[in-house]
């Protein structure tokens, strides 16, 4: 597994320490209903959005969940990079229902495309082959079978999904799931780009939970890595 699963290899890291802040800040926000499905996504790519899922990932499962992480950003994954397991077959493979060279007896049994990783509780599906069509899959009657048959399997589900601003497939996701998380750059990131994923989420009827803000330079450190967390409601109010 990649090193960047700092929550992992660090657990007592100063960053470990801020993304279990997250994952408290998520369950709090959710105090009187169930999250199961929330969707994580940036504005432009290099914001650090598969960072944060899968690290977002494991803390979910040190607390006891049971995790399933999707890769949805079937156009450039890297969770199977990050976790050291096989790129394929993954959810572009289940949706569309193709897999090469029939590597699994049934294409349509969602257990053959859920993959076990050295993190207890946490389980991955890869994203699989690049399809020519990644936003119909997503939008698709399989996929939203399918969100229904993984949360009987776990306690939450986590998609990386593509920057927002480049393709649709994250918002055409957020409208299937309960929540979203918006990942952004510290000095990159620009407020009116997070304002229109805001929007755009919101009009498909789910709420913008809050915003991670990453890459933020530390004091008296050359460079690293850390992340706030706002609760959206909050910030309309200040």
């Amino acid at each position: 597994m990649k090193k960047e699963l700092v929550t992992y290899f660090t657990p007592k890291a100063p960053e470990s320490e801020m993304f279990r802040i997250l994952r408290t800040n998520i369950q709090f926000m959710n105090i009187n209903k169930s999250l199961k499905t929330l969707v994580i996504t940036s504005t432009i790519p290099g914001e650090g959005k598969s960072y944060v899922s899968a690290n977002l990932a494991v803390t979910f499962a040190q607390a006891g969940k049971k995790v399933i992480l999707v890769d949805a950003d079937m156009r450039k994954g890297r969770q199977f990079n990050i976790f050291g397991v096989s790129p394929r077959p993954g959810i572009s493979n289940f949706l569309s229902g193709f897999v090469e060279h029939n590597s699994i007896d049934d294409v349509n049994n969602i257990e053959n495309y859920i993959q076990n990783t050295e993190v207890d509780n946490l389980k991955v599906i890869t994203s699989g082959d690049v399809p020519p069509n990644p936003s119909e899959l997503l939008m698709s009657e399989k996929m939203q079978d399918l969100i229904c048959v993984l949360k009987e399997k776990c306690d939450i589900i986590l998609f990386d999904a593509p920057p927002a601003l480049i393709v649709a497939d994250a918002v055409i996701l957020a409208r299937q799931v309960d929540s979203c998380i918006v990942v952004t750059a510290y000095n990159k990131t620009k407020i009116e780009d997070v304002k229109k994923i805001k929007s755009a989420v919101e009009n498909v009827g789910t709420k913008v939970t809050g915003i991670v803000i990453n890459k933020v330079p530390m004091p008296g450190k050359k460079y690293e890595k850390t992340y706030y967390y706002y609760e959206s409601d909050a910030t309309r109010k200040k």
